[in-house]
């Protein structure tokens, strides 16, 4: 299962409603051919979201994808099978991958990565946090393009970046 694992400097995409890109966060990343996502805390998030850092924040599998008749979206929005979100509650990725985590925040210091271009022994810890939504399911479809509103997280930050 090829993994997207990247890092969020804030909460709010996803939020509980599910949605990747509700806020035109992560916008090209969204575009990747993955079969899953595992969002993680980076190092240093945003002032009031800290509580986030290194912490698994959220998993999504199954991807459903559909892009907004705005075009001024960065990427498609998302909507998952089966998806959790922890945020601040979430498990320390040192504990539950030590090695994913130091090739995140050690060794390569990397923004996302796609889990087929990992070692096989990181690989097998990704599947084991991919085990941990495996309870969670998505029921609710994707909401009609005319409900859905972009809401920038990064307009007040003016940096796309660090989205």
């Amino acid at each position: 299962m090829n993994t997207l694992i990247y890092k969020r400097t804030h909460r709010g995409d996803p939020d509980e409603s599910g949605v990747f890109g509700r806020r035109d966060c992560m916008g090209p990343v969204r575009k990747w051919k993955f079969d899953a996502v595992i969002g993680v805390g980076g190092k240093r998030p945003w002032p009031g979201h800290e509580e986030i850092a290194n912490r698994i924040t959220w998993i999504g599998i199954d991807p459903k994808k559909t892009t907004s008749r705005k075009s001024t979206w960065r990427g498609p929005l998302v909507r998952f099978e089966r998806y959790v979100l922890y945020d601040e509650k979430g498990p320390h990725l040192n504990r539950k991958a030590p090695k994913l985590f130091k090739y995140m925040f050690k060794d390569r210091q990397v923004r996302a990565v796609m889990s087929q271009s990992l070692s096989g022994t990181i690989q097998e810890e990704v599947a084991r946090i991919l085990r941990l939504a495996r309870k969670y399911k998505r029921t609710r479809p994707f909401l009609s393009n005319r409900v859905l509103t972009k809401n920038k997280c990064c307009g007040d930050k003016g940096n796309k970046s660090n989205c």
